[in-house]
C-alpha cells in the first residue's frame, strides 16, 4: 500500500533521470491533466455501458446509477425549485466529476485531479459563467435589478459590494475546495512516510467522507447561485 504521490515518486526515479521532485516540478501539471482525463473517460465509459444495457428490468450497474441520478435529482429540486430540472445535466456532470475526482486519489498511483487548483478554477469558472449567462437568459436586460438593491438610491453602495461578491465566488469554489483535498493528501502521505503500514488506513476512510462533503458542498453552492441567477430580483 503507496500513496499516490510516493507512488509517483517512486515511478520517476526509477525511470525518468535526474531528480524526482525536479521533475515533478517542472511537469506536475501532467499529473493532473491526466488523470482528470481518466476520471471524465471513466464517466464516459459508465454512461454508455449503462446505455448500451438499459433494460425493462435494469440490473445492479443501472439500479446504482439511477439511484444517484434520483437522489441528485430531488437536491436539484429542493434547492433550484422547478426550474431546476433544465440545468439538471450541469448539475450533475459537476457532482460526478467532483466526486471521482476526489475519490480516484485513494487509488495508488493516482493524485485526485481536484488537488490541483486548476481544476478547480476551470470548474468554479463555468459555475460562475454559467450563472450570469442563465441570469441574462432568464431576464434579459432586467437581470441587472439583481446588482443594484431593493432601493434606486442604495444602488451606488449595493453595485460594488454585489460586484465583489460575485467575483469572490470562484475563488472561494476553487480553494475551498482545493484547500480540503489538497490538505488531506500532504497528511496522507506524511502518515504514509512515518507509518506505512495500518495506521493510514483510518485517514484513508476519513477521506472517503472528505471526497462526499467536498463534491455535495461544491455541488450545492453552485445550485444556489444559479438559482439565485434565475429567481426574480426584489
Amino acid at each position: 500500500m503507496t500513496h499516490p504521490f510516493l507512488f509517483l515518486k517512486w515511478l520517476v526515479e526509477h525511470f525518468f533521470h535526474g531528480s524526482s521532485l525536479e521533475f515533478l516540478a517542472q511537469h506536475g501539471y501532467l499529473v493532473h491533466v491526466t488523470h482528470a482525463w481518466v476520471v471524465m473517460l471513466l464517466l464516459v465509459g459508465v454512461a454508455l455501458l449503462v446505455r448500451r444495457r438499459l433494460a425493462v428490468v435494469p440490473g445492479k450497474l443501472q439500479n446504482f446509477i439511477e439511484i444517484v441520478l434520483v437522489e441528485l435529482g430531488r437536491l436539484v429540486d429542493e434547492t433550484m425549485g422547478p426550474k431546476g430540472r433544465v440545468y439538471f445535466p450541469l448539475i450533475a456532470t459537476l457532482a460526478l466529476f467532483i466526486l471521482l475526482s476526489n475519490l480516484i486519489g485513494l487509488i495508488p498511483g493516482f493524485a485526485p485531479p481536484t488537488a490541483n487548483l486548476n481544476t478547480n478554477a476551470a470548474l468554479a469558472l463555468t459555475v460562475f459563467a454559467m450563472t450570469h449567462v442563465v441570469g441574462v437568459k432568464e431576464h434579459g436586460f432586467n437581470y441587472l435589478k439583481h446588482f443594484l438593491g431593493p432601493i434606486w438610491w442604495l444602488a451606488p453602495l449595493i453595485l460594488p459590494i454585489e460586484i465583489i461578491g460575485h467575483l469572490a465566488r470562484p475563488l472561494s469554489l476553487s480553494l475551498r475546495l482545493f484547500g480540503n483535498m489538497y490538505g488531506h493528501e500532504i497528511v496522507l502521505m506524511i502518515f504514509f512516510t512515518l507509518v506505512p503500514l495500518l495506521l493510514p488506513i483510518p485517514m484513508m476512510v476519513m477521506g472517503i467522507l472528505v471526497a462526499f462533503i467536498q463534491a455535495f458542498v461544491f455541488t450545492l453552492l453552485a445550485m444556489i447561485y444559479i438559482a439565485g441567477a434565475v429567481e426574480e430580483a426584489h
